[in-house]
């Protein structure tokens, strides 16, 4: 946020309207309906009614019902143009995933999840050292594999040489969705990179280079909420004392 907030400055970016607490009720009330797609999501996967492709698809229409005759924003030559972009959007995500699922696959064949394990192990017992390794290892991931492909392949081999160097499973946890969070804007195989080059237009290679600070930024936080852990861990001992105890 720190470094958002300065960027912002320095590039002069535009400015919304200064906060009011005026605004607050209207603004209230403008995002009830949007608001209510967030829920189903969330609700329906927490309580265990629908999958999370279940809630999404029905987010969607959720999404389209709003805007339609709610908003009156989307009408029919509209939602094609949408449709039309949406899939240009999503073949190139696809595209993405299913190239990295079958690596993954491939990876899981040649058991170079274990390989690596045994590497690490053998390399040093020094608990910092091997959380660094850890690091390294799933940002390597992150470059050229998807996201999910890598929670299920590498997750189940990386997780316990993290609880032999120490790390809480909560912890683990946390540095791992940061390093594939990284993964993602990352290139070559960068999900999200390309989907915002999709969408707005500017090559992958400017918004790489754009990116370059950010990516500083946040491999600071990640050495950072790697070696300090009680920098994430505060709340969950907060809630669970008793496991936090054990």
């Amino acid at each position: 946020m720190i470094y958002s907030y300065y960027a912002a400055v320095r590039r002069n970016y535009p400015k919304g309207d200064p906060f009011a607490l005026s605004n607050v009720w209207r603004s209230m009330k403008q995002a009830v309906w949007g608001l209510i797609t967030v829920l189903i999501v969330v609700v329906g996967v927490v309580a265990g009614v629908l999958t999370a492709t279940e809630s999404a698809a029905i987010a969607v229409i959720w999404a389209m019902i709003v805007s339609a005759f709610i908003h009156k924003e989307l009408t029919f030559p509209k939602m094609w143009r949408v449709i039309e972009r949406s899939l240009g959007t999503l073949a190139i995500v696809m595209i993405l995933i299913s190239t990295s699922q079958v690596f993954g696959w491939l990876l899981t064949y040649l058991k170079m999840p274990e390989m690596v394990a045994a590497a690490i192990l053998g390399l040093t017992e020094n608990p910092l050292f091997i959380m660094l390794i850890l690091n390294l290892v799933m940002l390597a991931l992150g470059t050229i594999m998807d996201m999910s492909a890598i929670i299920l392949v590498a997750t189940p081999i990386l997780l316990p040489i993290a609880l032999k160097a120490g790390m809480d499973p909560v912890h683990f946890g946390v540095v791992v969705i940061l390093n594939l969070g990284i993964g993602l804007i990352t290139p070559p195989v960068g999900g999200t990179l390309f989907v915002g080059s999709a969408v707005s237009g500017v090559p992958i290679e400017r918004l790489a280079r754009t990116l370059i600070p950010q990516f500083g930024v946040m491999l600071a936080v990640l050495v950072f909420i790697t070696y300090v852990p009680a920098v994430v861990m505060w709340l969950p001992d907060l809630i669970m004392p008793a496991m936090a105890g054990a």
